[in-house]
């Protein structure tokens, strides 16, 4: 099974993005996968709360707690940890969360925007949330067929998991899960993004995805191809401005934008 492979051209690079979309059940291009650009194919999957160092898990329900206490309560539609960690996650606190999105394209923005990485092949990872939510414990999957739904929200999550701790009981094995953020403002839903969470706060998804190779695959996009697909997402609106609304990501894209080649 290949689930490491490299894009030859623009053209390629379509076809592995969208491959397996077809769903032959309601007779639709509906892709199952979750997309994370990266700039460098080297890096790994490990979270913001993963790059503190030092004894994370125990910090984090510090960093939660204070986050919490100090943030305005009305920057969360609700009191769940999942609300309040999405909200976090979304402001910059180091999270056990990744940022994830629907759409290849958008993930595709993420593994050419920098360009100071210009020169080092980048990467996309893609995860059919289908079959990673086969492997969760069946307290969570009664709860996803029983909305007849295909990824978790905050308040499906909820109403089975009160805390992390909760969620790490659940299961003696590290499990992953997608949920999908509150719609908080115009840059979650211009991203359609999704988060993924690990059970345990150690695990990092990429070494538990290597023990599930069925369920993903990682799209190498060479670095001498960057320009070209940076271009072609310019041309089809695919930019900071769109992606993060707002003077910030306005300011974003036209210094890239007008950033010489060289």
């Amino acid at each position: 099974m290949v689930i490491e492979i490299k894009a030859e051209s623009w053209n390629h690079l379509q076809e592995l993005i969208f491959e397996d979309s077809w769903s032959e059940d309601i007779g639709r291009f509906r892709s199952r996968y979750a997309f994370r650009g990266l700039s460098d194919c080297s890096y790994k999957l490990e979270t913001t709360l993963m790059r503190m160092g030092g004894d994370f898990a125990i910090l984090e329900r510090h960093l939660m707690r204070n986050f919490i206490k100090y943030a305005h309560r009305n920057m969360a539609q609700g009191d769940s940890v999942w609300h309040w960690v999405s909200v976090a996650q979304h402001y910059g606190l180091p999270t056990r969360l990744l940022d994830w999105t629907y759409s290849p394209l958008i993930a595709m923005h993420f593994a050419t925007a920098n360009i100071e990485k210009v020169h080092i092949d980048g990467a996309i990872w893609a995860v059919n949330y289908l079959k990673l939510h086969r492997l969760i414990p069946a307290e969570l999957k009664n709860e996803l067929d029983s909305e007849g739904a295909n990824v978790f929200t905050v308040k499906m999550l909820s109403e089975r998991v009160a805390s992390f701790r909760e969620l790490e009981e659940l299961s003696r094995c590290a499990f992953a899960l997608f949920f999908e953020p509150p719609s908080m403002d115009d840059r979650i839903v211009n991203q359609y993004a999704l988060f993924s969470v690990m059970s345990n706060p150690h695990s990092t998804f990429d070494s538990w995805l290597h023990e599930h190779p069925e369920i993903w695959r990682k799209i190498i996009i060479p670095a001498e191809l960057k320009w070209e697909i940076r271009d072609k997402l310019d041309q089809a609106n695919i930019t900071e401005r769109v992606l993060f609304p707002g003077l910030d990501g306005l300011s974003k894209w036209l210094k890239r934008h007008y950033s010489p080649r060289t």
